[in-house]
């Protein structure tokens, strides 16, 4: 009976609150470069990529290994690319910590795209498997985001 009154009474207490935060863009490369971040998208897709300091995202993005992933940070949010200049695909994120929680936000449309853990290094060993690719950095190549830069400052 004690074990039961003791029960509920702890029961009853409210459960610790776990802060949101909202990482800036030096938390969000301090927390990814040189790490694995892993989880599953909201569809339940799971990845894991290893975020290469020369901005490469080894792994996979969903079910699918990296050929060309690469990574950066801008201002407040990382971008994912992948694919050639011309049908490259471009998503970006704010990133949320919650104890070790991180969620990527869509900046497209503001929901929760996906969940995931960091793990320190690259303890899953992804690698580029032998046919290496160079990121650009230029996610301004995207075809949604307009010409490529380099056409535009030619164009002036």
């Amino acid at each position: 009976m004690r074990l039961a009154v003791a029960i509920a009474a702890l029961l009853a207490l409210p459960a610790p609150s776990l802060a949101v935060e909202t990482l800036t863009g030096a938390q969000i490369r301090q927390a990814f470069e040189g790490n694995t971040v892993s989880g599953r998208g909201i569809r339940g897709n799971p990845f894991s990529e290893y975020h290469d300091a020369g901005g490469q995202a080894y792994g996979n993005n969903g079910l699918v290994e990296n050929d060309d992933g690469c990574w950066t940070v801008r201002a407040d949010e990382i971008c994912y690319y992948y694919g050639p200049p011309s049908a490259r695909v471009v998503s970006c994120f704010t990133i949320e910590l919650t104890g070790r929680l991180y969620a990527l936000r869509s900046t497209a449309n503001g929901k929760v795209d996906a969940l995931a853990a960091v793990e320190p290094g690259n303890p899953r060993g992804h690698s580029d498997r032998g046919k290496p690719w160079v990121c650009d950095g230029l996610i301004s190549q995207a075809p949604e985001r307009g010409a490529p830069l380099s056409r535009r400052l030619a164009a002036r």
